[in-house]
């Protein structure tokens, strides 16, 4: 058990500009593996360990035509332990696999299930198919055995299929671990024709000439909008990347209390904090400090037991007179959300919200 404990603190969730999916630490080649499509379009991502504490990491390896990539983390904590990717070990149908991961972006989750084939060819290629539990989240993260040893990383899972999942197996993954000491500062590319690897931008892969894709090299741009909400973001101090969490959505930290920023109805802003739960005593006077405060352009409200602080405007707004007034307010929320969620806790015997930090 302690085997098990010690490789989910290196099981992390991957936050992009674009979604999240799920990656592992491979203390022996000092690198977060996962799948390509997880990252694709970025050169820098945040990892999330279960304590909700992000780090940024760098793109420094993808493999488009394998669906894998690796990061690299400057200060990220020594770990005790990580899957180990150095065995033996033949996968076999019927055994018993474990696949970890942050399905759907949710807290870290743990499913069950046996191999169902070792080799299922699609489209040319080996996978490892299982009937355990995979969803939209799990991508990129470690298939391990009762052992604590990798079988294989989360790929793909049919749509329109229940109980079928699929893993890159162990095999090709060392193939792609073998060049990690060969890697550069900047993003490496593996070519899907050669394997051979190419270290600068070019229009075609110096070693067999087949077309490489230019933008593999480049972060793909982020819209007006967003660049306009990660100046209120920057404003708190925080680096823009380390709250993105999907296309112009935000989740992020601001002291102990969690900020949250997306867009809805594809006509509204929404800024809000959960805050506290509500106390079992003394509801009169927190509803009273609820109601006679006066909080500005924020609104206190419940819900569900929770205290939510929230903010919301027009997108138009932001491209109007309106745009610096809108910015500052977004960043006021969360100084307020983490002032207000002490308040509540000291003065009124509220609790934390489970998203608190």
């Amino acid at each position: 058990m302690n085997i098990l404990n010690n490789i989910e603190a290196s099981v992390f969730k991957i936050n992009t500009s674009n979604g999240s999916g799920t990656g592992f630490y491979s203390t022996k080649h000092q690198v977060v593996i996962t799948n390509y499509h997880v990252i694709a379009g970025c050169l820098t991502v945040s990892i999330e360990t279960q304590d909700k504490t992000r780090y940024l990491a760098s793109v420094c390896y993808i493999n488009p035509g394998k669906d894998i990539a690796f990061l690299k983390v400057d200060n990220l904590p020594k770990l005790e332990q990580s899957v180990a990717t150095e065995h033996n070990t033949i996968t076999r149908s019927r055994d018993k696999i474990l696949v970890m991961g942050y399905p759907f972006g949710m807290p870290f989750t743990i499913t069950e299930g046996i191999v169902s084939n070792p080799q299922q060819t699609i489209e040319g290629n080996n996978f490892i198919q299982t009937d355990a539990a995979i969803n939209p989240g799990n991508s990129g993260g470690p298939v391990i055995n009762e052992k604590g040893e990798l079988i294989g990383v989360v790929t793909s899972k049919f749509s329109n299929a229940d109980n079928m999942g699929f893993a890159i197996p162990i095999a090709l993954l060392r193939e792609e671990l073998a060049i990690v000491n060969n890697l550069s500062d900047s993003v490496t590319i593996g070519c899907g024709s050669c394997n051979g690897l190419i270290l600068e931008q070019v229009a075609y892969c110096p070693n067999c000439g087949s077309d490489i894709d230019e933008n593999l090299f480049k972060e793909q741009p982020l819209s007006e909008f967003s660049l306009k909400i990660e100046t209120a973001i920057q404003k708190l101090g925080i680096d823009p990347v380390l709250a993105r969490t999907g296309r112009e959505c935000w989740y992020f930290h601001q002291g102990s209390a969690e900020i949250r920023l997306f867009v809805y109805d594809n006509n509204y802003l929404f800024a809000t904090s959960p805050l506290n739960k509500l106390p079992r005593k003394n509801l009169e006077d927190i509803y009273e400090y609820m109601l006679t405060t006066d909080f500005g352009e924020h609104r206190l409200s419940v819900s569900d037991n929770q205290i939510f602080l929230s903010y919301r405007v027009h997108i138009s707004d932001l491209y109007s007179d309106y745009e610096a007034t809108v910015l500052n307010n977004i960043t006021q929320l969360a100084l307020k959300a983490d002032e207000l969620d002490d308040i509540f806790v000291n003065d009124f015997g509220a609790q934390m919200t489970v998203y608190s930090k």
